[in-house]
């Protein structure tokens, strides 16, 4: 896994061993970024469930000012600060070792993000809970865009019942994002 475009372009990625993460591959992360490239610079970005931190690094790089990492492993924490040092990023990095319902806590009043990303384990109720949580907090504004990570057959039309609007979909051989709008 690796950076794929901006100032840490190629720049290799550890991931954390073991199945408690999966990392996004370095074609999905692309189309991914392909898709939400002409917003990124100079926005806010906060990654739930960082895993390796691929995702918010990637957005940091390509010029995001700021990404906030959420990671509940201690594993995962570690590498996240490992990628961040290799790729010479962690100044505009923020990393939350805690649960992310805790996070968002904290960061309520702490100013909005442009880009909100979550890859929540699989098969879950922690996508909806979090959804309902955002639709009420502070930290989405009006061009606030959540992403959704998340397996291929998961339905979320049920997110409509908290204000958001899907603006795109795009799947993949197993998994698929879901960019979700708020309706402020």
């Amino acid at each position: 896994m690796r950076v794929i475009a901006g100032s840490a372009k190629r720049i290799r990625l550890k991931t954390p061993e073991g199945i408690e993460t999966r990392p996004t591959t370095d074609r999905i992360k692309e189309t991914l970024f392909n898709i939400i490239a002409p917003d990124i610079y100079d926005c806010r970005f906060l990654d739930m469930f960082s895993g390796s931190g691929a995702i918010g690094i990637e957005a940091l790089s390509r010029g995001a000012s700021q990404a906030v990492f959420v990671e509940s492993s201690k594993k995962a924490v570690s590498c996240i600060r490992e990628n961040l040092i290799a790729t010479k990023l962690n100044e505009q990095a923020i990393i939350l070792h805690m649960d992310v319902f805790r996070a968002l806590k904290r960061l309520e009043g702490q100013g909005t993000f442009d880009y909100i990303f979550m890859d929540p384990p699989y098969n879950q109720q922690s996508t909806h809970t979090i959804l309902e949580y955002l639709a009420k907090s502070n930290i989405l504004e009006e061009h606030s865009i959540i992403i959704v990570e998340t397996d291929i057959g998961t339905d979320l039309s049920y997110s409509r019942r908290f204000g958001y609007t899907v603006w795109k979909s795009k799947e993949y051989k197993t998994n698929k994002h879901v960019f979700l709008l708020h309706n402020t």
